[in-house]
């Protein structure tokens, strides 16, 4: 027997965003782009499918395990979803633009497939917009990042929002230190970035730990917070590794501090988080209300090498379903999904309708017409379904050759002369009243 009724849903981890969620990821992402332009960053865009073998060069093995892989029918060999547009920026570098001087200033703004666990409820898709500032290994870069995250935060308007800075070589300079490998090692790593206290003592009561790196390990847990966090760590650093790692964030906070970012700024020296490929500081940006990073980043200076092209390197991207998440209720983004007019001809001659709607849109408003022959309060609910902010009546004898605009927000209405639509007065007509 015919199934009638089909299965249509779509794979579990990913989504359909009908109008009004793609307007405000659009408003997000351009909103970043436009900072990213600011700062002289030039796009690029990356292809959805690689050969797994060339991809995998680029990825460590947690973001190995989770790539999408098939096979490839034309070639027979293994093609791969990038889980992250990083080490595609990477490869693109060192084969495609490694005859051009440095550095590299690269952005971008494209979605990832990632495998994750069905009982999580997260997306396999990641829409990611980030930059990458390739070929300059000093504090200066790394500060350029965290400026450029703190200002495209503020363009998008929030203001209780943190950035978590690290530096992975503090961390690692500890835990070099102590000796240990293995299932110790990874214990004590999972340990400290869960601030276990508790567990860090046990680990180390359970194994032979150097005194020195004794004190250094159960300090971690406790280095996070503000500044004071660096004074504390120097009491208790000891292996040349993490001072020097200690150093470098000393030096991006002062070029911070320049910057005026400051005050949006904490530290987390016990921070083990992060993709394999970072070699130095990393951060991540964090809004109230929101248990996950919008954005992440941090250096990596190793990664390049590894398509046979030695340049070191930062970069940070966002997350822009997360921001959505964060900014779809704000005015300003929900203002993103409206729609400025719906003409409505009363005549059965579309000549002036067609005229009216190239002036409006010559004017950068939003116009459609309503094509379909229907009455007027039909159209009025149309326009009110689709969020478009007024109906520009065409035609209607009883309006004397005049055009009558209908304000979908309130119902007012008023008549415009011809003269009227080319000047500033109808715009500020459907624009008065809103957000009463």
């Amino acid at each position: 027997m015919t199934n009638i009724n089909p299965d249509i849903s779509l794979p579990r981890g990913v989504s359909d965003f009908l109008p009004e969620a793609a307007a405000k990821i659009g408003y997000i992402e351009a909103k970043i782009r436009r900072v990213f332009e600011l700062w002289g960053f030039r796009r690029v865009i990356t292809p959805k499918l690689e050969y797994e073998d060339v991809m995998a060069i680029g990825l460590g093995e947690e973001l190995k395990g989770k790539s999408y892989r098939f096979d490839d029918r034309q070639t027979g060999r293994l093609l791969a979803f990038p889980p992250d547009i990083t080490p595609q920026i990477a490869r693109i570098v060192a084969t495609r633009l490694n005859g051009w001087p440095l550095p590299h200033r690269i952005s971008y703004n494209g979605r990832v497939l990632r495998q994750t666990e069905i009982q999580t409820g997260r997306s396999r898709e990641i829409f990611q917009s980030g930059v990458e500032l390739i070929g300059l290994d000093s504090p200066e870069a790394d500060a350029e990042m965290i400026a450029m995250a703190v200002e495209a935060m503020q363009g998008l308007g929030f203001e209780d929002f943190k950035i978590d800075l690290g530096q992975v070589e503090f961390c690692r300079g500890v835990m070099a230190a102590s000796g240990l490998l293995g299932k110790p090692l990874t214990e004590l790593q999972e340990a400290v970035s869960r601030k276990d206290s508790s567990a860090v003592a046990r680990i180390l009561a359970e194994n032979s730990v150097p005194e020195n790196s004794r004190r250094e390990i159960s300090a971690l847990p406790r280095l996070f917070g503000g500044r004071e966090v660096l004074a504390a760590a120097r009491q208790v650093a000891s292996n040349d590794r993490s001072i020097a790692a200690l150093d470098n964030l000393c030096a991006v906070l002062d070029i911070l501090d320049i910057h005026g970012v400051s005050d949006y700024l904490t530290i987390d020296l016990g921070e083990t988080r992060g993709l394999e490929y970072h070699t130095g500081l990393t951060f991540e940006g964090f809004v109230t209300g929101m248990g996950e990073p919008v954005c992440s980043g941090g250096r990596y200076d190793n990664l390049t090498a590894r398509y046979g092209f030695h340049a070191p390197a930062t970069g940070f991207t966002f997350n822009v379903l997360s921001l959505l998440q964060a900014l779809e209720r704000r005015p300003e983004v929900e203002a993103c999904t409206a729609r400025d007019f719906l003409l409505f001809n009363c005549r059965d001659d579309r000549r002036e309708a067609l005229e009216v709607a190239r002036l409006l849109r010559s004017k950068g408003c939003t116009t459609a017409r309503d094509i379909i022959r229907r009455e007027y309060d039909s159209s009025l609910e149309y326009a009110r379904r689709m969020n478009i902010r007024c109906m520009l009546v065409i035609g209607d004898e009883a309006d004397n050759g005049m055009y009558r605009a209908v304000r979908i927000h309130d119902g007012k209405t008023q008549l415009f002369s011809r003269t009227a639509l080319e000047s500033e007065e109808l715009i500020t007509f459907i624009e008065q009243g809103q957000g009463d």
